[in-house]
């Protein structure tokens, strides 16, 4: 690829995460969540691969390090699940309706208040995370596959 695209795709790089990020953290809230905004992530890191190829970002995106960011986003979910049962009430259970963080609940219709999704917030970015991993993961494996033949 030329210059001019490899500069426009590593400028809309991190324009595209920041995206990604008020996707998933406003899932409910607004259309959107875990698996939209790790999608839209996921896309991100495909422009940089097709942009720059996989020889020069082979330093920075790795199979094991997809595989970490895989992993953490199912723990996440996991550790948010269980702690309702360490509660001692159910699993998923929202511990943090009428917490300072994200436990604010509004009187009526919700205006939009970003604190107010209890244990969602968290679970959407576990799924984005898993989400961002696993396309990106599936793509660097066709890539692989594909230099193999070659």
């Amino acid at each position: 690829m030329s210059i001019v695209v490899r500069t426009i795709a590593s400028s809309i790089f991190p324009m595209a995460l920041i995206f990604s990020f008020y996707v998933i953290m406003h899932g409910h809230l607004t259309p959107g969540g875990g698996f939209q905004g790790g999608a839209i992530a996921a896309s991100a890191v495909v422009m940089l691969l097709a942009a720059h190829g996989y020889k020069r970002m082979e330093s920075k995106l790795s199979m094991d390090g997809l595989s970490f960011v895989e992993s953490t986003g199912a723990i996440i979910f996991v550790v948010v699940g269980l702690a309702g049962l360490i509660a001692g009430v159910s699993f998923m259970y929202n511990l943090l309706v009428g917490s300072p963080i994200f436990g604010y609940v509004p009187h009526g219709a919700n205006g939009g208040y970003l604190n107010s999704g209890g244990i969602l917030p968290i679970l959407n970015l576990a799924v984005g995370l898993k989400v961002i991993a696993g396309l990106s993961s599936v793509v660097l494996a066709m890539i692989l596959f594909t230099e193999g033949e070659e």
